[in-house]
């Protein structure tokens, strides 16, 4: 069995020998640049941690894994330009530094290039895969279509949010970890247990990334603290806040078109304060923790051979800056 450190390595590698066609250059070329601009590789580490947590080599899964780092970036690439966003990981969104329309064309190549990487899995497995992956991909674009929704909607709930976040975020972790477990061999409870596992964790890594975009040390946290607020984002916080008040003073944050950004976030960071909104955000998080560990714990497995995984959540979910 690797360790995660090793496992990361092999990602490496993998993504180093990934080949995509030389032309048209402006289709391909955006591919590479988007997949070499790096990020932390979770999603393909944890296909090839699910492997090896049912007994089987990662190098097994590698195509599945690499399949699923080439969908999420299929996917970082096509927010972008939804949200006209001029940066991803520091550097000039792909749209920006080719075209919108180029961006497109080279977001849906990539979900080919992603169904030909699913295509070397071996065969006994392939239509379980199949079916895992188009699962996953198409609750992330439902997800994706709320969340665009969502910004001009006044009835969403808390119960609507988590099942948005559920979609956008927590499916693509799920199904990564299910990948692996279909490759390894592993019982359908078991893979469905793991799925449950990675969708758990997801949720509450959006519901932790809520609030650190109010709460977090801006010179640690890597974007705009309070980015969220000055949007009018429907996070859990804005929510559970609207839940418990009828403040005429947050609905005028809300609906004020003219405003100073700092003055913005400080106001509506003192309602949370006042209404007690992180302390509920972080109970809302830690339950959903607590649920994927239960789950994790179920799986019939090792326990020695379930630390790694065990401890990359906790990594995942003590982000505190």
């Amino acid at each position: 069995m690797h360790t995660t450190e090793q496992l990361q390595q092999i990602l490496d590698t993998a993504i180093q020998n990934l080949r995509f066609p030389d032309q048209p250059r402006q289709l391909y070329d955006p591919i590479t640049y988007i997949i070499n601009l790096g990020g932390k590789r979770i999603r393909p580490l944890l296909v090839l941690m699910a492997t090896e947590l049912f007994g089987k080599d990662a190098h097994d899964a590698i195509h599945a894994a690499m399949a699923i780092e080439v969908f999420h970036n299929f996917t970082l690439v096509h927010d972008d330009i939804m949200d006209n966003a001029p940066l991803r990981r520091g550097k000039a969104t792909v749209h920006e530094k080719w075209s919108t329309n180029t961006a497109i064309l080279s977001g849906d190549v990539m979900m080919v290039e992603a169904n030909k990487n699913l295509a070397k899995v071996n065969p006994i497995f392939l239509k379980d895969v199949l079916d895992t992956f188009n699962a996953t991909a198409q609750g992330v674009c439902e997800g994706q279509q709320l969340d665009m929704e969502f910004e001009n909607r006044d009835d969403v709930s808390i119960e609507d949010y988590i099942n948005m976040i559920r979609l956008k975020t927590a499916v693509l972790l799920g199904g990564a970890l299910k990948l692996g477990a279909i490759i390894a061999g592993a019982s359908e409870k078991d893979a469905d247990l793991i799925y449950q596992f990675g969708e758990n964790i997801g949720i509450a890594f959006q519901l932790q990334d809520d609030i650190l975009d109010v709460y977090a040390d801006p010179e640690k946290f890597g974007k705009q603290v309070g980015g969220d607020i000055i949007a009018n984002k429907k996070t859990f916080l804005l929510l559970k806040a609207l839940s418990k008040t009828d403040s005429f003073v947050l609905q005028n944050w809300i609906n004020r078109k003219d405003f100073e950004n700092q003055e913005k976030i400080q106001a509506v960071t003192e309602i949370y304060n006042e209404l007690g909104i992180p302390d509920e955000a972080e109970k809302e998080m830690k339950k959903y923790a607590a649920i994927a560990f239960e789950n994790l714990n179920e799986i019939s497995a090792s326990p020695i051979y379930k630390q790694d995984l065990h401890q990359l959540a906790e990594q995942i979910l003590k982000r505190n800056n």
